[in-house]
């Protein structure tokens, strides 16, 4: 039995399902980039083996970021490079949650909402680092959005990766987190929530949010969130932050579902595999085809809207300057170790992607390949979003 692409599910339900519902133009753009992904419409190259003879045809993927065959280099560069970054510190995982109530918002004004959390996070963070009785200094902040559930629902959160303690600009000095947990969750969930709250009622205020018509909605909505509980977690990565960039790194730069945990496609049904966190359990789910599309396409992010932000001494404009002053700071008896370390993380990581870039006969596994003459394109190839 051939394995399931999820091509193969936009061909048997795509149709019924643009019927039922009118797709954005970014997901018909993510729609008609994975019909054609690995296809003769992409073009691609003709591989020869000298050692056998064989021939067959290798066609290019599409390259959208929603694509479930594509962007495993790139996830795996990405990681490779945001590794470079670490620091000779213990790393804390942090996820802050949207509550379920504000899905509706979401899909009205996903840009304006997902915006909003990243600042509502950072601001947040900024705070309590800043905070003389805690770290005094300048948090660094890798985040990666994620907008879905096992099941594909929608659950939007902000998974972060942040270094065990901050860096005082003003005194040169490294200021290590001393306790279990970057600070207290329960006062860091009352934080959040109060910031998102009031950038929410800000956008609201300035006419970002227009698709909220019902009068009284966003005071009535908002005012119940702020009597309940927002979700924080947090975990410390003692020595071991590369787990938590290997979790990160699968998701970067792919959506909801790989296509491996595709089990079967009926007539009118998808089924495939989910893990239950509660009881850490894989257990199987069945939907029908249009709902499964539904469910997919909903995670497809605006046109351009970047997922993977860096804050404090991790943004972009300060990250080498300030990640060698830390690391300066950081000297010790294992600093010759870690050097080691990352040099032969770096070796092994070059061997990774050399062997990703040969060529091996599908038949006889013979690295002695050759590339014939190029598969010309057959149309326009669709733009990237």
């Amino acid at each position: 039995m051939l394995p399931i692409k999820m091509s193969d599910v936009l061909a048997q339900f795509g149709a019924s399902y643009s019927k039922q519902y009118p797709l954005r133009p970014e997901q018909q753009q993510v729609v008609t980039c994975i019909k054609q992904c690995r296809t003769g419409v992409l073009g691609g190259v003709q591989l020869h083996c000298n050692h056998c003879g064989f021939e067959r045809s290798h066609y290019y993927s599409c390259r959208n970021r929603h694509c479930p065959q594509c962007q495993q280099q790139a996830s795996q560069a990405w990681r490779d490079q945001r590794q470079q970054d670490l620091l000779p510190v213990p790393y804390f995982h942090l996820v802050f949650t949207l509550p379920h109530s504000l899905n509706g918002w979401v899909r009205l004004h996903p840009r304006e909402i997902y915006g909003l959390l990243f600042n509502a996070v950072w601001q947040t963070l900024k705070q309590f680092a800043s905070d003389p009785k805690r770290l005094d200094g300048q948090l660094g902040m890798t985040a990666v959005l994620h907008t879905w559930g096992q099941q594909l629902d929608q659950h939007v959160h902000l998974h972060c990766l942040i270094p065990a303690g901050a860096w005082n600009q003003e005194t040169q000095q490294w200021h290590p987190a001393r306790s279990s947990y970057l600070f207290p969750v329960k006062a860091l969930s009352r934080g959040y929530r109060g910031r998102m709250v009031s950038l929410l009622r800000q956008a609201y205020g300035n006419g970002e949010l227009e698709g909220i018509t019902r009068k009284g909605e966003v005071d009535k909505l908002l005012n119940e969130l702020m009597g309940k509980n927002w979700v924080v977690y947090t975990k410390t990565c003692h020595g071991n932050p590369e787990r938590v960039l290997d979790y990160l790194a699968r998701y970067t730069h792919r959506i909801a579902i790989s296509e491996s945990r595709l089990l079967e496609l009926k007539e009118e049904s998808v089924r495939f595999r989910w893990k239950d966190y509660r009881d850490g359990q894989h257990k199987i789910m069945q939907l029908a085809g249009i709902e499964f599309l539904r469910r997919f396409l909903q995670h497809v992010l605006p046109k351009a809207f970047m997922r993977i932000r860096h804050y404090g001494f991790l943004s972009n404009r300060y990250r080498k300057i300030k990640l060698e002053a830390i690391r300066k700071k950081l000297m010790n008896t294992n600093s010759r170790d870690a050097t080691t370390r990352s040099a032969m993380d770096t070796e092994e990581n070059d061997i990774k992607v050399k062997s990703a870039s040969v060529w091996y006969c599908s038949r006889c596994k013979s690295i002695d390949t050759r590339i014939l003459p190029w598969i010309a394109l057959l149309k326009e190839r669709p733009r990237m979003i």
